[in-house]
């Protein structure tokens, strides 16, 4: 299944906070996290979008989004998917590609060729290990829903309240946002198509561009949450310990972004097919590798 209909399934899915790709097409990800998302609201956990499924996800829809029968979201038939199979060493195909792929994101590294493997094996077992699971290598029902939760947790929890991506790429702050939050919002617009330089924002806040660092110590600055700006190494050690309620903060020696009401900003996002925005709705660096911190209160 392919399209228009699957994008929208998938933008309303990150604006759940199941970080999905929107490729418009049904594959092993998007099945994944429309099973993680039945299995938090209660409903049947079989990946099947349902027309109650769709009343539930219309909860995170912009007004732009259609609200009828099937809301512009694919209604799957019974035949249509049967959840993430059981995996074990042999197994091949998109679904190891996946897994390998996920378990990567969370902390867990493995080689992404698609072939389960003794490699994978041990991978799994460790992952397993951590979540209380049993060590047999094997892949099933409980591990792809741990799996599922290490992922929200490495994402932090859903905001009080969702941005809103623009069409000319600027962000909208929602309406029950502290005004902290908004002025974050505002900030990060005025750079959000400035060249990334690297050094940028770093020896004055008024920089022809801004690197990665600069960006996000430019946006806090905003609501005057950082005094002076700091390198990615820096926010390692900034503000409070995890994800925070309206901003998260990743970082790490080369590297740092950040989701400010569920909407991420972040140099990687930057390209010549989004006219250099740094804005994106779908987290495009990875969240395992880094230190996550907040702004304290938020």
């Amino acid at each position: 299944m392919s399209g228009s209909d699957v994008v929208t399934l998938q933008q309303l899915l990150t604006r759940a906070n199941f970080r999905t790709p929107t490729d418009g097409h049904f594959g092993p990800l998007t099945e994944i996290h429309v099973v993680s998302f039945e299995r938090k609201y209660h409903l049947t956990a079989n990946g099947i979008v349902t027309k109650a499924v769709v009343t539930v996800l219309h909860r995170f829809a912009p007004s732009s989004i259609s609200h009828g029968p099937s809301g512009g979201v694919p209604l799957q038939s019974k035949s249509a998917s049967s959840g993430p199979p059981t995996l074990r060493l042999g197994s091949s195909g998109s679904w190891v590609t996946t897994l390998q792929r996920e378990l990567n994101s969370v902390g867990y590294a493995t080689s992404i060729d698609g072939q389960f493997g003794s490699g994978t094996v041990r991978v799994v077992n460790q992952f397993k290990a951590a979540h209380g699971l049993a060590q047999d290598g094997v892949f099933g029902t409980k591990s792809w829903a741990a799996l599922a939760s290490a992922q929200n947790a490495a994402q932090g929890p859903a905001p009080p309240g969702v941005a809103r991506l623009n069409p000319d790429g600027t962000v909208t702050a929602p309406s029950n946002a502290p005004q902290a939050i908004k002025n974050v919002i505002a900030a990060a617009n005025q750079i959000a198509f400035k060249p990334y330089i690297y050094g940028g924002g770093h020896a004055s806040w008024i920089a022809s561009g801004y690197d990665c660092s600069g960006s996000v110590s430019y946006a806090l600055h905003g609501a005057g949450l950082i005094s002076a700006p700091e390198a990615s190494g820096e926010l390692e050690s900034y503000g409070s310990a995890g994800p925070g309620q309206w901003i998260t903060i990743w970082a790490n020696a080369g590297h740092t972004y950040m989701r400010i009401a569920g909407l991420y900003f972040d140099t990687a996002a930057q390209s010549r097919t989004n006219g250099n925005d740094r804005w994106s709705a779908t987290g495009i660096s990875p969240v395992s590798g880094y230190v996550v911190r907040h702004p304290i209160g938020y």
